[in-house]
């Protein structure tokens, strides 16, 4: 794992002057999956969302890797096309066998957790060698902040609001890391753009094995989020110490989870707070509902635990 001095000499793979929002995750998510592809060329591959608009505005294009741009839904399935064209053409002759290639896509909850789901998960099915990475806030931001199945329980967004009818999306956020570890593939992780050293590394092991690999990352949204710009890498840490978005790894079918130091345990309400697309939680009339969702926070670290344990045998 290289410091932090050395992690900043090496190239950029995402060039700065993209039109991102200041304090989005996603440029974050991709300078530091990017940083760990050490001696790896890479080709990326983008599902419609913030980061593709952003990015790639004709004629501008901020990408300094080669970059393919496809439809909101089929990241997974393009990525898979254009690893297969490689390996096709190695045993061809026509690229030498020896040389190391990897294939990244990147996608937004919305392209990744719903409208992709399927591509992705053929994709890993197949058992293509790519690195699938979900950029995840948490809602469809480009669109107008619609919830998405990754939308936290609670929280509002244009297309879940908050009201006499509902308190913000009624349903549970969809656990799609687990479902991509289903999928038996060597390599699935979770992380977030404010425990740089832990994407990373985590980065470096996706990207370094044979076969698919998942990288699940929060990455904040100031505009959806209702958080200040700065806040973006402090709401990561909040919501790892709170346990609302557990560091865990799952590599060869053994599961390994980042515990939390008692010094840094929070309650989930610490996350919540500072957000203020949870802040209608805070009026009289919704304890029942924050008492649910630390209860729902709670299990899923009892259900994580559990996978820690039933794994050490494996």
């Amino acid at each position: 794992m290289a410091n932090i001095k050395e992690l900043s000499a090496r190239p950029e793979g995402l060039a700065p002057g993209h039109r991102l929002c200041g304090g989005c995750g996603a440029s974050m998510a991709v300078r530091q999956v990017l940083m760990g592809r050490n001696d790896y060329e890479v080709v990326c591959g983008c599902a419609t969302g913030c980061l593709e608009v952003s990015t790639t505005i004709y004629p501008d294009n901020a990408w300094n890797v080669p970059f393919i741009h496809n439809a909101f839904e089929n990241a997974g399935a393009t990525m898979s096309g254009v690893e297969a064209a490689f390996k096709g053409m190695q045993r061809a002759g026509k690229i030498p066998a020896d040389k190391k290639l990897k294939f990244i896509a990147f996608g937004g909850d919305g392209g990744t957790y719903d409208i992709g789901l399927q591509s992705l998960s053929g994709a890993m099915e197949r058992g293509h060698d790519l690195v699938y990475v979900c950029y995840d806030n948490g809602a469809y931001m480009n669109t107008g902040i619609q919830r998405s199945s990754a939308t936290p329980k609670g929280a509002w967004a244009t297309t879940s609001e908050v009201g006499k009818v509902m308190q913000g999306k009624p349903q549970a956020r969809k656990d799609l890391t687990s479902i991509m570890a289903a999928h038996g593939i060597p390599y699935v992780a979770q992380a977030t753009v404010g425990n740089w050293r832990d994407l990373v590394n985590k980065a470096e092991k996706a990207i370094a094995v044979d076969g698919p690999a998942f990288l699940n990352i929060m990455a904040p949204c100031p505009r959806g989020w209702r958080i200040p710009s700065a806040m973006t890498t402090e709401i990561c840490r909040l919501a790892v110490n709170s346990k609302f978005w557990p560091l865990f790894e799952v590599e060869n079918g053994k599961w390994k989870l980042t515990p939390v130091r008692d010094k840094n345990l929070i309650s989930v309400t610490d996350f919540l707070k500072p957000q203020g697309r949870f802040k209608h939680l805070f009026k009289p009339g919704n304890e029942a509902l924050l008492e649910e969702i630390q209860a729902d926070v709670d299990a899923y670290w009892k259900y994580l635990e559990g996978r820690v344990e039933g794994s050490k045998d494996l």
